[in-house]
C-alpha cells in the first residue's frame, strides 16, 4: 500500500497494514545501514529539523544519522537553545521553522499531545520523537523490528513488558503495535505503576514477576520514569529491584531462547542486573541499530515517497537487498 499520512504521531491510529508497510521499509533500510556505504540519497533537497524539548541520546542521534544517510540537510534545536527560553510560544517557534522551508519536524516534548498540536498548525511533516507519557511511535517500531529479527511474524509471540507502565510512552506504543499485529502482551510491575485499566488495551496484567517472565518469548524492561511521577510509586529503588528487577536468579526462570530488551537508558542494578544487560540473550544494542533503520523508513514515508518503489530505488543504487 502507499503511505498517505503527512505525519507519524502515534501507533494507536495506524492500521495493521500501515504498520507492516513501515516495517517492510525498515527491513530494507536496515540492509543499507549495515552496508559499507550507508548513504542512500533519497531525501536529497529535504530539510529535517530535530526539535527536542526533552533530553535524548538514542532518538535524537539516530534521527540525525537517518536523515544524513538519506541525503537530507539536518538542523538540531533544543529548548535551551531556542527562543522558547525567551517566552516565545511553541506555535510561533514551529511556524518560524516552517517559514525556513523545513520539510520535516522531528519533535520530542514533555507535554502529551504536543506533536499533534504542532501537526495541525504546520504543513511540514511532523514525526513524534516522544510526547510526555503518551506515545513514542518509532521506539515501538524499532522494538517490533527487533522481534521480527528473531521471529517470522508477531502471531502468537508472547511479550512481557516489565516496569513503569503507567508513565511510559514506550509501553503504550508497544502495546498498540503488538496487539494490533497478533502478539500476546503481558504487563508486570508494582500495582501503583500497572493499573488493571491497561487490560482495556488488549493485554494481560500480572503482579507476579516470576509468572510474567516464565513463558515470555521477549521480556522488555522499562526504567522508572522519575521525571514524570508526581510522587514515588514505591518505597525505595532497592525494594523495586527486590520485587521486580530482572536478576540473575529470575533470568534462570525464563524459557530457553527468550530474549531481553530495553529501550534505554538503562539503570543498571535497578530494573536489570548489569551482567544481564550484557548477556548473550540481550538485544539492547540491536534495538539501537534497528532504530536507525526505522527512522530512515519513517522519514522516507512522511516525505511522500512510495514504499512500493523503495526496493527498486535502493537496488538501482547498488545495494544488495537479498
Amino acid at each position: 500500500m502507499d503511505w498517505t499520512r503527512k505525519d507519524l504521531l502515534d501507533i494507536e491510529s495506524l492500521s495493521p497494514l500501515e504498520i507492516q508497510t513501515l516495517l517492510n521499509c525498515a527491513q530494507y533500510f536496515k540492509k543499507v545501514c549495515l552496508s559499507a556505504r550507508k548513504h542512500a540519497p533519497l531525501l536529497q533537497g529535504c530539510t529535517v529539523a530535530n526539535f527536542f524539548v526533552e533530553p535524548s541520546t538514542r532518538t535524537r542521534t539516530s534521527f540525525e544519522l537517518a536523515a544524513k544517510h538519506l541525503g537530507a540537510t539536518v538542523v538540531n534545536l533544543s529548548a535551551e537553545g531556542s527562543s522558547l527560553k525567551k517566552g516565545e510560544t511553541l506555535k510561533d517557534t514551529v511556524l518560524n521553522l516552517q517559514a525556513l522551508q523545513t520539510d520535516v519536524l522531528v519533535m520530542r516534548h514533555s507535554a502529551s499531545g504536543a506533536p499533534q498540536f504542532v501537526a495541525e498548525r504546520v504543513t511540514s511533516a511532523v514525526l513524534n520523537g516522544g510526547d510526555g507519557a503518551h506515545e513514542h511511535p518509532t521506539q515501538g517500531f524499532l522494538d517490533a523490528l527487533t522481534i521480527l529479527d528473531k521471529k517470522n511474524s508477531f502471531a502468537g509471540v508472547k511479550v512481557t513488558i516489565l516496569g513503569d507502565i503507567l508513565y511510559s510512552r514506550v509501553a503504550r506504543s508497544n502495546i498498540w503495535l503488538l496487539t494490533k499485529m497478533g502478539a500476546h502482551v503481558t504487563l508486570c510491575g508494582p500495582p501503583t505503576l500497572v493499573p488493571l485499566s491497561f487490560e482495556k488495551m488488549g493485554c494481560h496484567v500480572s503482579y507476579e514477576v516470576e509468572e510474567a517472565i516464565a513463558e515470555a518469548d521477549f521480556v522488555n524492561l522499562l526504567r522508572i520514569q522519575h521525571e514524570r511521577q508526581r510522587k514515588s510509586a514505591f518505597p525505595s529503588l532497592s525494594e523495586y529491584t527486590a520485587f521486580f528487577g530482572l536478576t540473575k536468579e529470575r533470568v534462570r526462570l525464563m524459557k530457553p531462547g527468550a530474549t531481553i530488551m530495553h529501550p534505554g537508558p538503562i539503570n543498571r542494578g535497578v530494573e536489570i542486573d548489569s551482567e544481564i544487560a550484557d548477556c548473550e540473550c540481550s538485544v539492547i544494542l540491536d534495538q539501537v541499530t534497528n532504530g536507525l533503520a526505522v527512522r530512515m523508513a519513517a522519514l522516507y514515508l512522511v516525505t511522500g515517497h512510495s514504499p512500493a518503489k523503495l526496493k527498486s530505488a535502493l537496488e538501482a543504487m547498488g545495494f544488495d537487498l537479498s
